[in-house]
């Protein structure tokens, strides 16, 4: 086996420093964040593209998200939802183009998604979420029926969502997937293209591209490492100078060499990502201080530093989780939605400031919406919701797809208030993947369903919501 040919997920781990010398010593070389060893040949192309996925993990209740606020439609919505129900007068109003004979508004929390939705800068993709095939009630309730595994369960649901494949187990993701189309894009694939706020994700991870993992501070050091530590007795430059030497050292090895060689690579690239973006912001003051807030505003960074990272396209992913709200709902909700609302405009602003608005997506992604029906103060897993992207590419100020009745036992609703998805995963996603450069020919490799809800060499977009 050749260095070049050891996976680097054999090297995840935790780095032991005391025993820098043993070839077990494992990741905090970065998590091993490793960038691509081998450099992409350079397409020539100057056009800049970024993908930011906002999961809100636990399963996010998006029925009050968005919400039906004319008369029929919210008596349906407040009959099924009960005490979870938010009041009438509550919800922020939207005046979504060409939607006729509804009415609908936002929760309360989100007043900034509201400008931004009003100002054509964004819009809601309703009721979408996990398909093999497009289902009627009737259909669910037979016996000739396929569904995605696991329905329901967080687990299953969430690598779904990330790997876009509904009827199998997958460890690959479309955005590693895309990044292993698109690497000749980027000029420099030193630092991976796909930059993660989250930790390891599947969405993420392709059959050569991963997720470099940072943190809202930049990218993680080898613990005890500083280059920049000259006091002979301090514990840090004796570590620092034994990662050095090591460095320097020649292994007869394969696996030695292999390893001291990815080391070196990864710190290479803790380096490079680190001064690329150490930029300050426009509007950096005006970021929350929350941890949202503070990984958004990395994410923003990051872009304005994709010159010296040599980047044409990037994604990046951020989970915002504890949205599995049992109980609680609309107390939790109060508090975490304004928190996404703010960290959001800050973002906006950030990109609008930078002159890249128009070249980042942002969308937002979730296990499953909430059941409308509730037994207490909070809602059970349930199935297709509502998500919304944020972006100057955004066709915006719409809705896309059919915001289904809420009405208990309506047509979609498959018991307690369970509705059945209309778009399917797979075109929200073949939609983006699209505007980041993927070719229609390649589709179905980041997307292996797609063919059952679209057909790639349609004239047509997915579902139409990016230019």
């Amino acid at each position: 086996m050749m260095p070049q040919d050891i996976s680097r997920r054999r090297f995840l781990g935790q780095v032991n420093c005391a025993a820098i010398s043993s070839l077990p010593i494992l990741s905090t070389l970065l998590n091993l964040k490793l960038a691509g060893d081998a450099a992409a040949a350079t397409s020539g192309t100057q056009d800049y593209k970024a993908l930011v996925c906002l999961f809100m993990g636990g399963g996010m209740d998006t029925y009050n998200v968005l919400v039906p606020r004319g008369k029929s439609e919210y008596a349906e919505y407040s009959g099924a939802r009960g005490a979870v129900a938010l009041p009438q007068a509550n919800l922020l109003p939207i005046s979504p183009i060409g939607l006729s004979g509804m009415q609908l508004g936002v929760h309360p929390g989100f007043a900034n998604l509201q400008s931004l939705f009003e100002a054509g800068q964004a819009a809601f993709v309703t009721n979408v979420g996990t398909l093999t095939e497009p289902l009627t009630k009737v259909q669910y309730n037979g016996t000739a029926r396929h569904l995605p595994l696991g329905l329901y369960s967080h687990s299953d649901q969430q690598e779904q969502w990330q790997t876009s494949t509904p009827n199998a187990r997958s460890s690959k993701g479309w955005a590693g997937k895309a990044a292993d189309l698109l690497a000749g894009m980027n000029s420099k694939n030193k630092v991976s293209m796909n930059v993660s706020l989250s930790g390891q994700n599947i969405w993420q991870s392709g059959t050569n591209a991963f997720a470099y993992t940072v943190n809202t501070g930049g990218a993680v050091a080898l613990d005890g490492y500083n280059s920049a530590s000259t006091n002979a007795t301090n514990p840090v430059t004796l570590r620092t100078k034994a990662v050095d030497s090591q460095l320097a050292l020649n292994y007869q090895n394969l696996i030695a060499q292999g390893f001291n060689h990815s080391k070196g690579k990864a710190m290479e690239a803790f380096a490079l990502f680190n001064t690329a973006t150490a930029q300050t912001l426009p509007n950096e003051a005006a970021y929350p201080g929350t941890n949202l807030g503070r990984q958004l505003m990395r994410v923003a960074k990051t872009i304005a530093g994709r010159g010296a990272l040599g980047h044409n396209r990037q994604t990046f992913f951020i989970e915002y989780g504890g949205w599995d709200h049992h109980d609680n709902l609309i107390s939790s909700q109060a508090r975490m939605i304004p928190e996404v609302d703010a960290a959001i405009k800050a973002f906006v602003d950030s990109l609008t400031a930078l002159g890249l608005f128009n070249n980042v997506t942002l969308f937002t992604a979730s296990d499953f919406a909430r059941t409308l029906t509730t037994d207490s103060s909070g809602t059970d897993h349930a199935w297709g919701g509502n998500h919304f992207v944020v972006g100057g590419a955004v066709k915006g100020r719409k809705i896309y797809g059919n915001y289904p009745s809420l009405a208990v036992g309506g047509a979609l609703d498959v018991g307690r208030g369970r509705i059945i998805p209309q778009i399917a995963v797979d075109s929200y996603f073949a939609e983006m993947a699209l505007w980041l450069g993927v070719s229609r020919a390649d589709l179905k490799l980041l997307l292996p369903n797609i063919g059952t809800f679209y057909a790639a060499n349609s004239p047509s977009a997915p579902l139409g919501f990016l230019l």
